[in-house]
């Protein structure tokens, strides 16, 4: 789902992107200098590798997400500084794209399946 920035107004625009395990639900809302808030919610499940002995398991997905959506390159005029900024060069913004991200962002962490965290959460006993 691709939506054009400039039709993004104070009243926000609600959003929902589905793919076979996981949703991607919520709203963007012009915030204020070409800033769009995108606030949503990813949940579902993805399959994902465990780093300690590399077997394929099902990892639960819940997370909040919130960051800006610049429309153009973004140019900090005020003294507050924003961290969690998304440019977007063509005016354009990809959901399916954007979930993507995060899903990817969310497999970069450490994740261990329940196998390993019950030998582990063991040896940190003794």
């Amino acid at each position: 789902m691709k939506i054009v920035l400039r039709k993004v107004s104070n009243t926000p625009l609600h959003f929902e992107v589905k793919s076979d395990k996981i949703t991607f639900k919520g709203y963007l809302q012009y915030h204020a200098n070409k800033l769009i808030l995108l606030k949503a919610k990813l949940s579902g499940n993805i399959d994902t590798d465990c780093d300690v002995c590399a077997d394929k398991f099902n990892l639960n997905v819940d997370e909040d997400i919130e960051f800006f959506i610049s429309d153009g390159i973004y140019k900090n005029s005020e003294d507050t500084l924003l961290l969690d900024i998304v440019e977007s060069l063509n005016s354009i913004i990809d959901l399916e794209e954007l979930m993507n991200s995060e899903i990817e962002l969310i497999k970069s962490d450490y994740h261990r399946c329940e196998k390993c965290e019950n030998i582990i959460s063991e040896q940190e006993i003794f």
